[in-house]
């Protein structure tokens, strides 16, 4: 019983496992299944016991301090027992970081009695405060303490004296406490939530912790695309649990990181909490998203569309939620807030353009689709609002993409398709496009060649007008050789302040604009040719005439343009209105 003496006299447990053993057997074998840490922690504890030099290291720390409790090793069985040597050692790491790491990564070996001594709340708690303070985090340049017998004085020799501070960055604990299983790094991070910790640094570590673990969601690092060895079952709650972390702050988390979780928990088949969660994310900062990443394969049981329309669909609503909240949030404001309010909307414009082009390319994308319906088309268009849009090209073209992929489409339906564009808002290469395009149903046609008609129409007006301010009968004649020879005039910069040459570029224009008239006119009466007279298109497409006494006058424009008078009248004759 001799050489059992050292393990009895410094563990009570250990005592009383002795006594429960038969005397008259010679060999007891004592087994000690429950023991934490194991036959390693219990190797350190025997070494402990007997006096012989051992080392305490951040990555046993935590297993002896839990044997030690298991064991009952406590100073009535001793001064200096292990217990108190193993938690002095403890609240020694706490003051350093890579220390503090180690040991937390022991704790999950150790469960339950890790938790019911604190140590994994204490160096999570130790942990947090060092991430919000990086003055705090330092690191120990020598290797592990050395602890001697108990029977000696010092319990080790220490940590080296030579300390060095973390980086000041804001980032650079995202990478150590990426190597934490999903619990405990969910527990730092709450923590760090809890404490205040700015969205954006929250957000920042969400973000790397779920790449460096999910393959989906990884870029290309050295060539090599980083490899997870989490299960897909893993990975979903990774996607579900990094989703409920995310700060609720638009703009903290890229949109393209959240369009990336989104696709990801769509393929792994996530909770339907998680999603709605992702899609109202990215609705709210949708204007920040680019065309490739809103393109997400429909992998849906029902899978009628390439891709997941209805998915862009909720979340354009949420943005349009969101903007119209901000706009129902000014639309009250006194006369004296007036040129504030303007300010504001003009800013919010910059989001609905970004959004409505966003919207016309994303359409532009998906109209190949066959088996996509006119009504979901419609549905996902109709959502942007008219005054978003500057141009309607980019609908034009979406729509004619669609028309050229369902050929089979009715000109009832061709016509309510078409009814998304404003006509009076295309380009002239819109428009020229537009008139000669035979997938556009007739009545389309007219009024993208009435509104060029117009536009052209208003600005002949103009320059008439300008050309009336312009003129001085009583000194002109005398004035053009003069203003023409004058310095400041053709050879200078300040053309553009030269009346002379403005009423000179001002005629080409016109001659110009007279020329793409007649071409547009030419056109038009060659389809009069093939669909029947003035009278009878014009009563087919819902139009009237309007009598030439109802139109406006214009001031001398023959002579002072020198334009043929057939071209104005010609304008006036043939002038419809679409009713």
């Amino acid at each position: 019983m001799n050489y059992q003496f050292p393990l009895i006299s410094r563990s009570k447990e250990l005592e009383r496992f002795m006594k429960d053993l038969p005397s008259d057997n010679e060999k007891s074998i004592l087994e000690l299944h429950d023991l934490p840490g194991g036959a390693k922690a219990f190797l350190l504890v025997a070494r402990f016991c007997y006096g012989v030099k051992m080392e305490l290291t951040p990555s046993n720390v935590v297993p002896l301090r839990c044997a030690a409790e298991y064991l009952q090793m406590t100073e009535d069985y001793g001064e200096g027992n292990l217990i108190i040597q193993t938690e002095n050692f403890l609240n020694h790491i706490f003051g350093y970081w890579t220390d503090t790491l180690k040991a937390l990564k022991t704790c999950e070996g150790v469960l339950p009695l890790a938790e019911e001594l604190h140590i994994t709340s204490r160096c999570i708690h130790s942990l947090v405060l060092k991430a919000a303070d990086p003055t705090l985090a330092i690191l120990p340049l020598s290797g592990p303490s050395s602890v001697q017998s108990p029977e000696d004085s010092e319990m080790w020799n220490g940590i080296s004296t030579s300390l060095t501070s973390k980086e000041s960055g804001e980032d650079w604990w995202f990478e150590d406490v990426s190597s934490l299983s999903l619990p405990l790094y969910k527990r730092f991070m709450q923590g760090g939530i809890a404490r205040h910790m700015k969205p954006r640094r929250v957000s920042g570590s969400l973000v790397y912790y779920a790449k460096k673990n999910i393959p989906s969601l990884s870029s290309y690092q050295n060539g090599n695309l980083s490899k997870s060895n989490l299960s897909e079952a893993d990975q979903r709650n990774l996607i579900e649990e990094t989703v409920e972390l995310l700060p609720n702050e638009k703009g903290i988390t890229p949109t393209k990181f959240l369009l990336k979780c989104l696709r990801t928990a769509m393929a792994l088949y996530a909770s339907s909490s998680c999603c709605s969660s992702l899609e109202k994310r990215i609705g709210f900062q949708l204007d920040e998203a680019d065309l490739e990443d809103l393109l997400i394969p429909n992998i849906g049981y029902s899978m009628e569309t390439i891709h997941d329309i209805d998915c862009v669909q909720r979340m354009l609503d949420h943005f349009m939620i969101v903007d119209h909240d901000d706009v129902d949030s000014t639309s009250n404001n006194d006369i004296v807030e007036e040129e504030r309010r303007i300010v504001a909307n003009c800013q919010r414009l910059n989001p609905m353009a970004k959004v409505s082009e966003l919207m016309d390319n994303y359409l532009a994308e998906v109209a190949p689709d066959v088996n996509l319906k006119l009504p979901k088309f419609q549905s996902l268009a109709a959502v942007i609002p008219d005054c978003a849009r500057t141009l309607d090209d980019g609908i034009y073209r979406a729509i004619d993409i669609f028309l050229k992929s369902h050929a089979w489409m009715t000109e009832s339906e061709k016509e309510q398709i078409c009814r998304l564009m404003n006509c009076q808002k295309l380009s002239l290469e819109a428009s020229t496009h537009a008139a000669q395009n035979e997938r556009l149903p007739l009545r389309i046609v007219v009024q993208v060649l009435f509104f060029e008609q117009l536009k052209l129409r208003t600005s002949v007006a103009g320059w008439f007008f300008a050309s009336d301010t312009l003129e001085n009968p009583t000194n002109l004649s005398g004035n053009l050789a003069l203003m023409r020879s004058d310095g400041n005039g053709i050879g200078n910069n300040t053309t553009h302040n030269n009346p002379v040459v403005a009423f000179d570029h001002m005629k080409d224009r016109v001659s110009e604009l007279e020329k793409e008239c007649l071409s547009m006119k030419q056109d038009l009466e060659k389809m009069m040719k093939s669909k029947g007279s003035w009278n009878m298109l014009l009563k087919k497409l819902g139009c009237r005439l309007i009598p030439k006494t109802s139109l406006p006058k214009v001031s001398k424009p023959c002579r002072k343009s020198k334009i043929a008078p057939a071209s104005v009248t010609e304008l006036e004759e043939n002038a419809v209105v679409v009713t």
